[in-house]
């Protein structure tokens, strides 16, 4: 009896062993799921400047981790907002527009790599994408005295890389971001460049993954 105690302890001692060192071989699964939404600025650099003045600028889009702990994908959607003053009239417009507001509504999907130290991750990205800028046009008919005002949608493609800081702070990360928007297409006879600034929020929902 005794050595039937003995041999099953040995066992369950054994099996616990074995398991113990099969979860330990075994990683955890290393998938991030960030949603985010931001709000900051957006200003115009270089020869942009001359006809857009910053506003604000909103995003929203989702941080997902692939291959280890480092790399994410980062699909998001981005509205910015600018003033605008034109200083070509656009074709078949004898007017040129002062103190209007230019819009994009602009998609992109970036690849990134994240560095955690403590509480704090330091991440980069660059990215590809596109969408449209809303630009304003004025007609006025001087014999009626009537200033018609109507939208020029203006499609483009973008170039943005971009870095940004994390803080941990529990179930979220709390972010600054920046980025260099580099547009394909012209606006007002330039290149449209934009450096955004946004403060946000990323909440953690990995636990949907494990």
């Amino acid at each position: 009896m005794k050595n039937f105690q003995i041999n099953t302890l040995l066992l369950l001692l054994f099996l616990s062993f074995s398991h113990l060192c099969k979860a330990q071989l075994i990683p955890g699964r290393s998938d991030k799921f960030y949603t985010m939404s931001s709000a900051g600025f957006s200003f115009p650099v270089g020869s942009t400047s001359d006809f857009m003045r910053p506003k604000f600028s909103t995003t929203l889009g989702a941080n997902v981790g692939i291959g280890n702990d480092h790399l994410f994908l980062y699909p998001k959607v981005s509205l910015h907002v600018f003033g605008y003053d034109e200083i070509y009239p656009e074709a078949g417009y004898a007017n040129l527009l002062q103190r209007g507001r230019a819009t994009t509504y602009l998609i992109n999907l970036a690849l990134g790599y994240r560095k955690i130290i403590n509480k704090f991750a330091f991440y980069g990205f660059v990215g590809t994408g596109g969408g449209f800028i809303l630009t304003p046009r004025a007609k006025i008919d001087t014999k009626r005295n009537i200033a018609t005002l109507n939208n020029k949608t203006n499609h483009i493609g973008i170039i943005e890389p971009g870095a940004g800081i994390e803080y941990n702070i529990g179930g979220a990360n709390l972010f600054i971001e920046s980025s260099f928007m580099h547009g394909l297409g012209e606006i007002q006879n330039h290149h449209f460049n934009a450096v955004p600034v946004t403060f946000g929020i990323k909440p953690n929902l990995s636990r949907l993954f494990n």
